[in-house]
């Protein structure tokens, strides 16, 4: 992922785009990363490497939903509406 790209994200979903602490941010950028990871195991799927990152991943990014839903609902509600990561 390039700086630009980080940017990118950071600026879609965070204050600025120079905004890399906010727990929005930091969810939108473990979401991307996670689906690029996850497009490269479905053509590589003996990279266990690769997968032990994602699952890595995942849980990271689990565990800054939990804390955004137990600090502020309102602010949990708007991430996974616009990531679409759960129902």
């Amino acid at each position: 992922m390039t700086v630009l790209n980080k940017e990118d994200v950071f600026k879609e979903f965070g204050k600025s785009k120079k905004d890399t602490g906010s727990s929005e941010s930091q969810i939108a950028l473990f979401t991307k990363r996670i689906e690029s990871l996850s497009s490269h195991l479905k053509s590589n799927a003996k990279d266990f490497n690769t997968e032990k990152s994602l699952v890595k991943m995942v849980g990271k990014r689990r565990n800054l939903l939990e804390y955004l839903k137990k600090t502020d609902i309102q602010r949990y509600r708007d991430i996974i509406k616009k990531l679409g990561i759960r129902k």
